[in-house]
């Protein structure tokens, strides 16, 4: 028996196993007993009045039997484990007979933990290993809740494990099938033949021992004298009725539910038994209107098919395998949900708790709160299986009957558009006289196309106030877009139909490339035929535009291949900035020849004779003559540089927004510099009240966006604003490869009143005194000419030599176009993160730019020909980190040797005569390791020298051959005639 020594201990535990004991023993003996435990014998368990004194017993079968009498008994429950002898029942010939065995007696909250570890354990016996199952069954019982209060025969306090679902049971039964001979060979007490106990009530009474034992925990002591809480019985005789409907409901295997029957509408008799439901009150009001009924169903735990009205049950129609106590469990179960619901109280008046009438108020109470807390209680509620539970609400715009089907011309119409409330029923909308009927009903089921269909009174609210007012086409536009309307402060879905939803369908379809239009002098690349394409299609449809592409792309020529696609006899009004009117003027000439253009700038300024073509006038022209351009008809307007007018309330935009036209196109790299009110601005002036007022504007969607807090907000302002806004950056996929790697581009620039005055003074001077020159003198003068007009072109300071004058880099600015379209180029391109060098050939302008741009807090570094070597490598790497987005160089002193591939722009302040020279400097940015498309600028002052020696290089191949070759000295050797043509400023131009 040494594989039996053991000591008195309650060994390990798992946490809320134990239970504490006076005078219990030390660590060492509990390692020691856990380890003593012989898992290799039978184990079978003896239950106890109280559930938690039962014990495990692991007994020897081959063992010497003890020296006490075979009827001596286990030792009392809950003690300590020991040495006792068992009687059990062994085979004996072709019967069974009583002997007596040696066993360890281990209380419950021991003996699981040697349970839990035979269950995986080879050596251990196969029922001990039954044994081990049926624990971590009840551990697992205990982990999800599943104990339940209740009293003892002698009504003392157990605990009981329960309810048990059909799993529990179907896994118990599983256990008690596997558990062999010796897992429950200890005789049932009394007189008569040996009878064993059937392992499954066994199993279901070992169960009970561990839920009674687990809740007794170390804590006990401070809660003496607590039932349900301390080892020691209490006696709770009061508690019996309480006690026997918590078992009934546990033990019973019954569970009820309830199925609404809705085809009983006012079906029912009012009587005593249905005061609640129909009978008259003591007011003398009217009967409640029945509603329906709820028909009581019963439920087998220990089979889920099995299912029978309570009515049939009552009847004894209903199978027998609901067991003798199934109609007094079913009672218990209404009294229980009756607790949760109280209306089911009425079923306990009734003979047979069946069939419940309900009146509207109670259905309406089922579709609500009363489900869900009958569904907690284990009261299912089953609705018809033809309810229908997809009614649903949406507020839709009806755009005017007539209305043309493909959305043209959609907002020539005056007339506004319905805004309403439409039901549908799967998706399928009711008609009017559904809705009228759905608006009567007072009922929260009501029978709609032969169907029952669930009501929310929300929905009959709708139906009652369908119309929810009135909206212009813009408004509904918005709405169509963002598919969303604000209805009494909250945000619901919105859905446009008819002409209305074409239109919204036809701006987000997207389109294909166009046509180049007739008259266009140019190849338009695939990007630049979609943005036509797009623009065409927004002007078309009475809608505006912004185009937002990245400096480079293309914008003019696109709206000049517009002008020409809408073929319209009205004129296109452009406003820019002053230094882009020469641009302008170019492009068109260039890419439109043949079409009108003028100028409407300048004191002589005028419109008379008007007819088609472009308009182009100044932000401060435009300003100043809004009346004069407001009452001309135009057939399109094109705000260029658009960023301008960014501020609403300025008198800039307040202006512009009084000429009326019917396509308007906002044209910007920059859409939005600083917040989204800039872009509100853009959009408000091309399709004015599409996104509302800025105040409305600012609360619904740019602060949810501007403050990343709504991710939602970002989708919706996207949606409203996407159609309205092509922006495309030379990263984009399917631009960059159609991109060529150098991409140069002329600036017209006029010249200030200032610069005008002294370089006509100059060639008139210079001019005279080269007549009566020759030789080296003559060329010597010519030279000092074409320097002194240069000069004159980038900067009247630079030729003047006065510096910089009072009044800060504004003024300086004002006397140079050329530093005014500087700006205007560093803004755009320092706004799109870019890069770029500025060259001059001159020393004192590029000093004078890096003073100017200091003055207005641009980064900027000046590296020329006197620069120290490592103060000139520091600018480089200042550089090409990106902490100095401008540089400026002297086109001699940084023309050749540097490495400046973080430019994405290259600026030539003036012209160099050999463009050789130019293109050594444009190639610091152009060069291997370059990533990213190249921009070169070249800056010309209009009508002067420089513009005229632009035309020569481009047309004349010979003179471009002589100046490529030799430069400004070629130039020596004209005429007094050439060189008079050469020089002299053409005005008008």
């Amino acid at each position: 028996m040494s594989d039996m020594a053991v000591a008195g201990t309650t060994g390990t535990r798992p946490p809320g196993t134990g239970a504490h004991r006076t005078g219990a023993p030390g660590a060492e003996q509990a390692d020691a007993a856990e380890h003593a435990v012989p898992l290799r014998l039978p184990a079978v368990f003896v239950p106890a009045p109280l559930p938690r004194e039962g014990r495990i017993l692991l007994w020897d079968p081959d063992g010497p039997q003890p020296g006490s009498p075979p009827e001596t008994a286990p030792p009392p429950a809950g003690a300590p484990p020991v040495h006792t002898a068992l009687t059990v029942v062994r085979p004996h010939g072709a019967g069974a007979r009583r002997r007596t065995a040696p066993a360890l007696s281990l209380p419950i909250d021991l003996a699981l933990p040697h349970l839990v570890r035979a269950r995986h354990d080879p050596a251990a016996h196969p029922a001990t290993a039954c044994w081990g199952a049926a624990a971590l069954h009840a551990l697992r019982l205990a982990a999800r809740g599943r104990l339940l209060p209740g009293l003892t025969a002698t009504g003392h306090d157990a605990w009981r494990a329960g309810p048990l679902d059909p799993d529990d049971i179907a896994h118990l039964r599983a256990i008690a099938a596997a558990l062999p001979a010796e897992g429950h060979a200890v005789p049932l007490p009394g007189p008569g033949p040996l009878r064993l106990p059937e392992p499954e009530a066994l199993l279901r009474a070992f169960l009970d021992a561990v839920a009674d034992t687990l809740p007794r925990t170390p804590a006990a002591p401070h809660t003496a004298g607590k039932p349900f809480a301390h080892r020691t019985a209490q006696h709770l005789p009061a508690a019996h009725d309480w006690a026997a409907e918590v078992a009934a409901g546990m033990d019973a295997g019954v569970r009820i539910s309830l199925r609404l029957d809705l085809s009983a509408y006012d079906l029912f008799d009012a009587g005593p038994a249905d005061a609640g439901a129909g009978a008259a009150d003591t007011a003398g009001r009217e009967p409640a209107r029945r509603a329906g009924a709820a028909v009581v169903q019963v439920h087998s735990l220990a089979d889920p098919t099995l299912v029978a009205d309570a009515a049939a049950l009552w009847a004894d129609e209903a199978d027998t395998a609901f067991g003798p106590r199934a109609r007094v469990d079913a009672a218990l179960a209404v009294r229980r949900a009756a607790r949760v619901w109280p209306p089911l109280d009425r079923l306990s008046a009734q003979d047979v708790p069946d069939v419940l009438a309900l009146s509207e108020t109670e259905v309406s109470d089922l579709l609500g709160v009363a489900a869900t807390r009958l569904a907690a209680a284990g009261v299912a509620v089953h609705w018809p299986r033809d309810l229908a539970h997809d009614l649903t609400a949406t507020a839709v715009v009806r755009p005017a009957p007539g209305s043309a089907t493909d959305g043209t011309g959609f907002f020539d119409s005056e007339e506004l558009l319905r805004f309403r409330w439409q039901l549908a029923l799967g998706g399928d909308p009711l008609t009017d006289t559904e809705m009228d009927a759905l608006a009567e009903a007072h009922r929260p089921v009501v029978r709609l196309r032969d169907r029952w269909v669930l009501v929310d009174p929300a929905l009959v609210r709708k139906a009652r106030k369908r119309d929810l007012g009135l909206l212009d086409p813009v408004d509904a536009l918005s709405v169509a877009l963002s598919g969303t309307a604000e209805v009494d402060g909250e945000t619901v879905e919105a859905v446009p139909t008819g002409a209305l939803a074409a239109l919204r369908d036809r701006i987000t379809a997207g389109v294909s490339p166009a046509e180049p239009p007739r008259g266009l002098h140019a190849t338009l690349r695939d990007y630049q035929l979609r943005g036509l394409a797009w623009l065409d299609l927004m002007t078309s449809l009475g809608l505006g535009a912004c185009l937002a592409d990245d400096m480079g792309l293309g914008k003019t020529v696109t709206v000049i291949a517009l002008h020409l696609a809408r073929d319209h006899r009205a004129p296109t009004l452009v406003i820019c900035p002053a230094s882009l009117l020469g641009n302008w003027q170019r492009e068109i000439t260039r890419f439109a020849p043949g079409v009108p253009v003028r100028r409407f700038h300048g004191p002589d300024r005028t419109l008379d004779g008007l007819d088609g073509g472009f308009v182009l006038t100044t932000y401060g022209t435009m300003r100043s003559a809004a009346p004069l351009l407001a009452d001309r008809s135009w057939g399109m307007v094109v705000a260029d540089e658009a960023q301008h007018v960014k501020n609403p309330h300025s008198a800039t935009a307040k202006a512009l927004r009084t000429i009326p036209s019917p396509a308007r196109v906002a044209l910007t790299g920059t859409p939005v510099e600083n917040n989204l009110s800039e872009l509100w601005a853009l959009l408000d002036w091309t399709t004015p009240g599409l996104l509302g007022p800025l105040q409305s504007f600012r609360a619904r969607h740019a602060r949810a966006v501007e403050n990343g807090e709504d991710e939602e907000a970002v989708e919706r302002l996207a949606r409203l604003v996407r159609p309205f806004l092509l922006r495309r950056r030379k990263s984009d996929p399917g631009i960059v490869p159609e991109l060529p790697p150098k991409t140069e581009t002329d600036h017209p620039v006029p010249l200030t009143r200032e610069q005008a005055a002294l370089y006509e003074a100059v060639v008139r001077e210079s001019l005279l005194a080269i007549e009566t020159a020759d030789g080296i003198a003559r060329r010597g003068l010519v030279l000092k000419l074409l320097t002194s007009l240069k000069q004159i072109c980038d900067h009247p300071a630079l030729y003047l030599k006065d510096g910089t004058p009072p009044g800060g880099g504004d003024r300086l600015a004002a006397r140079s176009g050329k530093l005014a379209l500087l700006d205007e180029l560093l803004d755009t391109l320092l706004a799109e993160d870019g890069s770029a060098l500025v060259f001059t050939q001159y020393v004192g302008m590029a000093r004078l730019i890096t003073s100017h741009l200091t003055a207005r807090a641009v980064p900027v570094d000046l590296l020329h020909g006197g620069t120290p070597v490592p103060e000139r490598e520091r600018m480089v790497d200042r550089f090409q980190a990106g902490a100095t987005p401008v540089l400026v160089l002297s086109l001699k002193a940084a023309g050749t040797g540097l490495n400046l591939t973080r430019a994405g722009h290259v600026v030539h302040f003036d012209r160099w005569w050999n463009p050789a020279v130019e293109e050594q400097a444009t190639d610091r940015a152009y060069r291997i390791g370059q990533t990213q498309p190249v921009q070169v600028h070249r800056l010309i002052t209009e009508g002067t020298v420089e513009d005229r020696i632009s035309e020569m290089l481009a047309t004349k191949r010979a003179l471009a051959d002589a100046v490529l070759g030799s430069g400004e000295s070629a130039l020596t050797e004209l005429s007094d005639r050439e060189l008079s043509d050469l020089v002299s400023l053409r005005r008008g131009a």
